[in-house]
């Protein structure tokens, strides 16, 4: 029996639910390619920064100024070429075009800021390079203690209506799990334009240096462990919002992918375990998914897709309280 592995993600057919998501390996058009050799069915390119646009838009002020009030005739002599200030976005732009042109698979753009500014109008630029979606992945600390719930999930909101109004294509919006109300936050994010969301953003902490006494970055790659909170709460979500749900955070193994689809995601990224193993894993990971789909007689991936999500779960009380109070009375220790 051949298992039909197709999904629908954002609008977007799939050949199977697993997608690459925004790392290093979807940087460049050579693992691209090798990535899907090996099987993914789309790729999320890396973010483009607010602080990278505004950075050129800082730039690109300076170089208009510069030798403004200088004579007139030196003004040819002070323009650099285009290449000398060119602080990343345009590059990014090309690299959309030079996926577009070399993939089968749809290209998804990333856009990462935290404010409605100027940056928002290249989401239309992302959209013309070609990309077939975007995510939005805001990444915000919120650390005004003047700033109320409602305050940060309008900041969330503000920013998603801004780029729907600019693009026609789909838009993620890739969120994180703290919000005091995740359920209603999610439909507020749908009613607000979103056709899908990510679950979940990694928020990575900082370290202390205790030799330099500074704060450095400390980048950990995510474990199988941390695949539990987006399965919970994709589960939770899959039957109350109307969007398409993608799993992000610690898959790392069929296993994990298989996991995700029951609960209700339509689609399953992977990036660590890609990191770790190289893109070659993709095969094993779908190989692993596809005779897991025959052993238990499923046709295809639509059959099986949220058939473990809280609505439909035989025990739906698991993800919630009584789970909790079960995992306490049930562990033992060795000093206990």
């Amino acid at each position: 029996m051949t298992v039909d592995l197709t999904t629908t993600y954002l609008g977007l057919e799939l050949k199977n639910p697993l997608m690459a998501s925004s790392s290093p390996l979807t940087g460049d058009v050579e693992s691209l390619l090798r990535l899907q050799d090996a099987g993914v069915s789309g790729v999320v390119l890396p973010s483009l920064f607010e602080e990278q646009i505004e950075h050129e838009a800082i730039e690109v002020s300076k170089l208009m100024e510069y030798g403004a009030e200088s004579f007139a005739e030196a003004l040819g002599g002070y323009f650099p070429e285009l290449d000398d200030y060119n602080t990343g976005p345009e590059h990014y732009l090309q690299d959309i075009s030079a996926a577009k042109d070399a993939l089968d698979i749809p290209v998804i753009a990333s856009l990462n800021g935290t404010t409605r500014g100027g940056w928002v109008r290249y989401a239309k630029k992302l959209e013309e390079a070609g990309a077939d979606a975007l995510e939005l992945n805001v990444y915000l600390i919120p650390t005004d203690p003047y700033a109320t719930g409602p305050d940060v999930e309008n900041r969330y909101l503000d920013l998603l209506r801004a780029v729907k109004e600019s693009v026609t294509i789909p838009v993620a919006m890739k969120i994180g799990p703290f919000f005091s109300s995740l359920a209603h936050m999610a439909r507020q994010l749908v009613d607000a334009g979103a056709d899908g969301l990510v679950i979940f953003n990694r928020f990575y902490q900082p370290d202390i240096d205790l030799d330099e006494l500074r704060v450095v970055p400390n980048l950990q790659l995510s474990t199988s462990m941390e695949v539990r909170l987006p399965l919970r709460w994709i589960a939770i979500l899959r039957d109350k919002v109307p969007c398409s749900l993608a799993a992000t955070r610690g898959l790392h193994s069929a296993d994990d992918v298989l996991k995700a689809l029951l609960v209700g995601a339509d689609a399953a990224m992977m990036a660590s375990a890609l990191l770790q193993q190289g893109p070659a894993h993709a095969t094993e990971v779908l190989a692993g998914v596809s005779s897991w789909l025959e052993e238990h007689n499923y046709e295809s991936v639509e059959q099986m897709k949220g058939s473990m999500s809280m609505a439909s779960a035989p025990n739906p009380d698991g993800f919630i309280r009584a789970n909790y109070m079960r995992m306490l009375a049930t562990y033992t220790s060795a000093y206990a």
